[in-house]
C-alpha cells in the first residue's frame, strides 16, 4: 500500500520556526515531524510512498534521503505553493495514486502509530476521528450516523453535534481514489477552486453516494501542528514519553 504525505506548505503561523524550515521538518520531542510519520508508516508494513512539496522542497527530499537511503519515494512538487491549499496539492498527484489504494496524511500531523493500525484494522474507507479533549471552531469536524459513516466534514459543521475532529490521517480504497481524484480535477482545474481544503472534495463523494466511515481514535494521540503553540504543547505531550525509536529494519540511522 502507498502512503502520501502532503508537505508543500510554507506555513506561515509557524514564523520564525518555519523561516528557514520546512514545517515538516520541524522537531518534537527531539524527531522531526517526517522522520517520526516515515517511520511510524514503515512500521504498519507501509513502503511505498508519494510526497507533495513546495516550500523549501529540496531539505525535504535531502533529509528523506539521509534518513531512509533506498526509501522507495516519489515527489511531486507543487511550484504554486503560495497561492494554493492542500486541496491543489493532492490534485497534482493523481497520475501516481488515482488507481490505488493509499494511506493520505497531512506533513504536520504527529500520531501515535496506533492511529494508523486502528485504521488499517477497520479497512477502507475511513478517516480517523479525535473525539476526546476540546474541538475548536477552527478545527476540520465531523458528523456521522448510528453507523459511523460520515454525512459532513469541514471547519463549518457545528461543535454540537459533531462525531469529532478529523486528525488529517485518512484510508482510501481504489475505488475511493478514483471518486476522489475526478472530484478534486472538477473542483480545481475546471472550476478553479485552488485555495479549497481537500475535505471539499471529500464532501462531494460522500454527497454523491460514496461511503467514508469515522474511526474513533479515543484516547490515541494525534494533533497537527498548525501554530507555535500547537509545536510547544506537542513538545510537553510528548517530551515526558520514552524516547521515540527511529530504527526501523532496514534504515538504521541515529537522529
Amino acid at each position: 500500500m502507498k502512503a502520501v504525505i502532503l508537505a508543500a506548505g510554507c506555513a506561515t503561523r509557524l514564523r520564525p520556526y518555519s523561516d528557514d524550515t520546512p514545517k515538516t521538518l520541524l522537531p518534537v520531542a527531539g524527531v522531526p515531524i517526517l522522520r517520526r510519520t516515515i517511520t511510524n508508516l514503515l512500521r504498519c508494513g507501509i513502503d511505498q510512498f508519494v510526497i507533495g512539496t513546495g516550500y523549501l522542497e529540496h531539505m525535504v527530499r535531502d533529509a528523506v534521503t539521509s534518513w531512509f537511503p533506498g526509501l522507495d519515494v516519489t515527489y511531486v512538487t507543487n511550484a504554486d505553493f503560495r497561492t494554493t491549499n492542500n486541496g491543489y496539492s493532492l490534485s497534482l498527484l493523481r497520475p501516481h495514486l488515482e488507481n490505488d489504494a493509499f494511506v493520505l496524511l497531512d506533513g504536520d500531523v504527529v500520531f501515535d502509530v496506533a492511529v494508523v493500525e486502528r485504521l488499517l484494522e477497520r479497512g477502507p474507507d475511513c478517516l480517523a476521528v479525535r473525539s476526546v479533549g476540546d474541538i475548536g471552531l477552527e478545527e476540520v469536524k465531523v458528523t456521522a450516523d448510528a453507523q459511523d459513516r460520515c454525512l459532513a466534514i469541514g471547519k463549518h459543521v457545528p461543535v454540537r453535534g459533531a462525531m469529532g475532529e478529523s486528525v488529517g490521517i485518512e484510508l482510501f480504497s481504489a475505488s475511493s481514489s478514483r471518486k476522489l481524484f475526478a472530484a478534486l480535477h472538477q473542483r480545481i482545474h475546471e472550476q478553479g477552486l485552488v485555495n479549497e481544503y481537500y475535505e471539499a472534495a471529500f464532501q462531494q463523494i460522500i454527497d454523491e453516494g460514496a461511503t467514508l466511515f469515522g474511526v474513533d481514535i479515543g484516547s490515541l494521540y494525534a494533533s497537527e501542528i498548525d501554530t507555535i503553540d500547537d509545536l510547544h504543547a506537542a513538545n510537553n505531550r510528548l517530551a515526558n514519553r520514552p524516547a521515540f525509536d527511529v530504527q526501523v529494519e532496514g534504515f538504521r540511522l541515529a537522529i
